[in-house]
C-alpha cells in the first residue's frame, strides 16, 4: 500500500502542475478563491515545510510501530507480530505520510521564481492539494496514535486472535457433522503398496489445494494420503504424503515422479505459519499468551484467565463440526485424498498439555481450566468427548496434587473438578 501511494503521488505531482499551466489562473473565480494565493517563494517554503514535517512524522510512526511490535513480542507472544504487520490502518497511515512527502517534493520541482525574462510559476492547485494532504496527515496521526493505544491492549489482541482463529476453523471444518459418519484412519498410508512423496522444500506447510490434488490423483488413478497438515514443518527430502494405485498396485518410479511434480504445484510452503488453512495456529497463539502471562517474569494471571476463556470458546464452537480426518472424493465418488485434519480431541489434548504444565500452579488459571472442561462437557450433546474429558479430568487432578498451591486451595479446586456438571 505505501509503494502504491508513492507511485500515485509521483504521478499526481507531475500531472497537477501541468493542469495549473493549462488553466493559467483562468478557472472559476469562486474556486480560485479557495486555492493557494501566495507567490512562488511562499509556495516553495510551504512545500519544503510539508516535506520536512512529513518525513519526521513518518520516522515517528515507524518508531512507534517498532516499539509496539517489540512490546507485543516480549510481553505476549512473538507469533502475534504477523497480526500487527498486517494491520491495514498502519499501512494506510504510512501510505498517506509517504505520499504527502513525495507529492510535496515532486511539486516543489515545478515552482519557479521570476528572474529576468522568465516569469515565475506557482502551481496553485498542486500547492493547495499538498496543504490538504498535510492536514489529512495530521488527522491520520491522531487516529493512528489512538488506534495503536487500542491495539496494544491485551483484550484487543486476544479478540483479534480469536476472530482470526474462528474464521480459520470455519474455513477448514464444515458446519455440520454427520452422526453416522465413519472417520477415516490416517494410518491408511502405512499399508502395503504405498510409496512416499518427498517434500521438495523445507519450511512450514502453508496451504494445500486439495481439489487440485484430487484432480491429479484422479488423472493418475491413485489414492493419496497426506501425513502432514498445514502448520506442520516440512524438511526437504522427507515424505509428507504417500500414494498407491487405486487398484492396489505399486506405483513405478516414473509415475511417482510425475505425481510428485503435480503435488509440488498444489502445495505452498513458507518460513512462517499462516492462518489460511492452519487450524491450530490461533489456538496456539492464545495458549502462548496464557503461558507467557503465567511466567515468573510477568505474573499476569488475569491475562491468562482471559486467554483460556477464548480457548474454551474456540473449542466449544467446534462441537458439532466435522473435525478430524477427511476424505476428498472425485466426481464419481471414489476416495482420492485422505486429509489428516486435527480432530476436536486432538485440539483438546494440545490445549490441556500446555495448561497442565503452566496453569496448574496458579489458582485462578487452574480454576478457569477446570471450568473450560465443564463448558466442553455441557456442549457435548453426542458424548464425543466423554472419554477424553474424563482422562483430562484425571490428569488435571494429578497436576493439582503435584502443584505448589496450598492444601486448602487444592482441595477446593479438586472439589470443583469432581462436581457433577449441571443438567439441562
Amino acid at each position: 500500500m505505501p509503494l502504491t501511494a508513492i507511485v500515485l503521488a509521483i504521478a499526481a505531482g507531475q500531472f497537477l502542475p501541468d493542469l495549473d499551466r493549462k488553466l493559467g489562473g483562468n478557472g472559476d473565480s469562486s474556486v480560485s478563491a479557495l486555492l493557494f494565493g501566495g507567490g512562488s517563494e511562499a509556495a516553495s517554503n510551504l512545500l519544503q515545510t510539508i516535506a520536512g514535517a512529513m518525513i519526521t512524522v513518518t520516522a515517528l510512526t515507524f518508531s512507534l510501530t517498532v516499539v509496539t511490535l517489540q512490546l507485543a513480542s516480549s510481553q505476549f507472544s512473538p507469533r502475534l507480530l504477523r497480526t500487527f504487520t498486517r494491520d491495514r490502518i498502519v499501512h494506510g497511515t504510512l501510505a498517506l505520510f509517504l505520499a504527502t512527502f513525495v507529492f510535496a517534493l515532486t511539486v516543489l520541482r515545478s515552482v519557479r521564481n521570476p528572474s529576468g525574462a522568465y516569469e515565475g510559476f506557482v502551481p496553485r492547485i498542486s500547492t493547495t492539494v499538498a496543504f490538504l494532504l498535510a492536514v489529512a496527515s495530521v488527522l491520520a496521526l491522531v487516529g493512528f496514535l489512538s488506534h495503536l493505544a487500542r491495539q496494544i491492549r491485551v483484550e484487543s489482541m486476544l479478540q483479534t486472535v480469536f476472530d482470526e482463529a474462528a474464521a480459520t476453523l470455519k474455513r477448514v471444518f464444515s458446519d455440520a457433522e454427520d452422526p453416522g459418519q465413519v472417520r477415516p484412519s490416517v494410518q491408511t498410508g502405512r499399508g502395503q503398496g504405498f510409496r512416499p512423496i518427498e517434500s521438495r522444500s523445507s519450511g512450514f506447510l502453508l496451504t494445500v489445494d486439495y481439489a487440485a490434488v484430487c484432480a491429479a490423483a484422479t488423472a493418475s488413478g491413485v489414492f493419496i494420503v497426506f501425513e502432514s497438515v498445514p502448520g506442520d514443518s516440512l524438511v526437504r527430502g522427507v515424505p509428507f504424503a504417500r500414494a498407491r494405485h487405486g487398484a492396489g498396485g505399486e506405483l513405478n518410479n516414473e509415475a511417482l515422479a510425475a505425481l510428485a511434480d503435480a503435488m509440488e504445484e498444489c502445495v505452498a510452503t513458507g518460513f512462517e505459519r499462516t492462518s489460511a488453512q492452519d487450524a491450530t495456529l490461533g489456538l496456539q497463539q492464545l495458549l502462548d499468551i496464557a503461558a507467557r502471562a503465567l511466567s515468573p517474569g510477568i505474573n499476569d494471571a488475569t491475562t491468562a484467565v482471559h486467554a483460556i476463556g477464548h480457548v474454551s470458546a474456540l473449542l466449544c464452537g467446534l462441537m458439532g463440526r466435522a473435525t478430524g480426518a477427511h476424505l476428498v472424493c472425485d466426481e464419481d465418488g471414489i476416495a482420492r485424498v485422505l486429509v489428516p485434519r486435527p480432530g476436536l480431541e486432538d485440539m483438546l489434548d494440545l490445549t490441556m498439555r500446555q495448561l497442565l504444565r503452566y496453569a496448574m500452579d496458579d489458582p485462578r488459571a487452574a480454576e478457569r481450566s477446570i471450568k473450560m472442561l465443564a463448558e466442553l462437557a455441557w456442549v457435548d450433546h453426542t458424548g464425543l468427548l466423554t472419554s477424553s474429558l474424563a482422562a483430562q479430568g484425571r490428569a488435571t487432578a494429578q497436576a493439582l496434587q503435584d502443584s505448589p498451591i496450598n492444601g486448602a486451595e487444592t482441595g477446593r479446586l479438586l472439589a470443583l473438578l469432581d462436581a457433577e456438571p449441571p443438567t439441562r
